[in-house]
């Protein structure tokens, strides 16, 4: 089991043309990662294979993105947010990724496969508000205040639906 890096203020750049990918099992443990995903985030392919996908979640990151997500892509639905990744060695890149469900051709599940792509400057300073919003609730009042607030913004925002929602997160990357 890998440790994690204390964060440190190092950004990382993901380029248009980066495209990461990653596979993992129904508990979020890796079984794939392209070379792109090795590179950005500094650790070994050796070292992310069957660890779980949070190894990289940087503590930025409210954990109500997460539980939105992973509601979802169990039943079946694609998401599209906004992430921000602990490196290697305390970096931090910005992404936004689509995660979604793979499955075998009887219908059974496959696997979880996530692509990742660079997330523009403005999307990214419109994200860091929200997501400081939801955090600070979540340290303060916990995890159900945080998604009370999280479900206010998407009631806020007249979003409905996962689709609504996905709408939502690629637009702000226009």
């Amino acid at each position: 089991m890998n440790i994690k890096p204390k964060p440190t203020d190092r950004e990382y750049e993901v380029k248009d043309i980066d495209l990461i990918v990653s596979k993992s099992d129904a508990d979020g443990n890796i079984t794939y990662v392209n070379p792109i995903f090795v590179k950005i985030s500094g650790y070994s392919q050796a070292s992310l294979l069957e660890e779980p996908h949070s190894i990289l979640r940087h503590p930025d990151m409210p954990k109500v993105i997460f539980w939105y997500l992973w509601k979802n892509i169990k039943e079946g639905k694609e998401v599209v947010a906004f992430v921000k990744n602990l490196c290697a060695d305390g970096g931090y890149y910005w992404v936004l990724a689509s995660v979604k469900m793979a499955k075998n051709p009887d219908g059974s599940f496959r696997n979880y496969m996530s692509t990742r792509k660079k997330v523009k400057e403005g999307a990214k300073s419109v994200i860091t508000k929200l997501y400081d919003q939801w955090l600070m609730i979540e340290k303060t009042e916990g995890d159900e205040a945080s998604r009370k607030v999280f479900e206010n913004f998407l009631e806020q925002n007249n979003i409905t639906n996962v689709e609504e929602f996905n709408t939502y997160m690629k637009n702000l990357n226009k």
